[in-house]
């Protein structure tokens, strides 16, 4: 494990369960230094993995790094936003315009598929949300097919088929997904079939 990793694993460690590490953590969110909302970023990811519950009236913070400069800090945000939708999904609403431009992010792999689960979680929740964000996983799997990311993507898209999707969605994913679950190979067809099937 890197020196940077145990660091961040470290100051994880010391926020569960201590509201005051924790808030020092949140805060250093908005810091001027890169380095350090990177690493206050990545031990608020751990958080939310080992204690959601502590980390759920800190939404809003997370939502407002989604403007940071640096990739680490906004794809360890979306990590932790969807994390958080089991926790208060209404509350994470606010970070969809974020996402958005995440998913779009020209530079970074990691932020797109962050966007992806972010957004895959969220549009699971409901059927309305799932019209709501449809158009935007649909634009994303159109996007980054044959994509570096896009098998981990596909992951994210067939947790988001198990969701509570409306039937027009569920249509739609079927019909973007058939064509890979029929015509692929090896493991982007066991994924697209699987992604088929879950919503029959």
């Amino acid at each position: 494990m890197s020196t940077k990793a145990q660091d961040a694993k470290q100051l994880a460690e010391e926020a569960v369960g201590n509201k005051k590490n924790l808030a020092n953590l949140i805060s250093t969110l908005s810091s001027g230094s890169r380095r350090e909302r990177q690493q206050a970023a990545s031990a608020i990811a751990l958080v939310a993995k080992s204690a959601p519950a502590e980390m759920a009236p800190h939404i809003g913070d997370l939502v407002d790094a989604l403007n940071r400069p640096e990739a680490q800090t906004r794809w360890e945000a979306l990590e932790t936003l969807a994390l958080m939708v089991p926790q208060d999904a209404r509350a994470c609403e606010k970070a969809i315009e974020g996402a958005e431009t995440a998913l779009f992010d020209e530079d970074s792999g990691p932020v797109r598929l962050a966007a992806m689960r972010f957004l895959c979680a969220y549009g699971a929740t409901t059927e309305n949300r799932s019209e709501k964000i449809w158009p935007l996983i649909d634009e994303g799997i159109q996007c980054y097919h044959g994509d570096l990311e896009f098998q981990d993507m596909l992951l994210a898209v067939t947790d988001f088929s198990c969701g509570k999707l409306s039937p027009e969605v569920k249509a739609k994913l079927a019909e973007r997904m058939r064509f890979d679950a029929e015509n692929g190979k090896g493991a982007l067809q066991k994924r697209a079939a699987q992604i088929v099937e879950n919503i029959k």
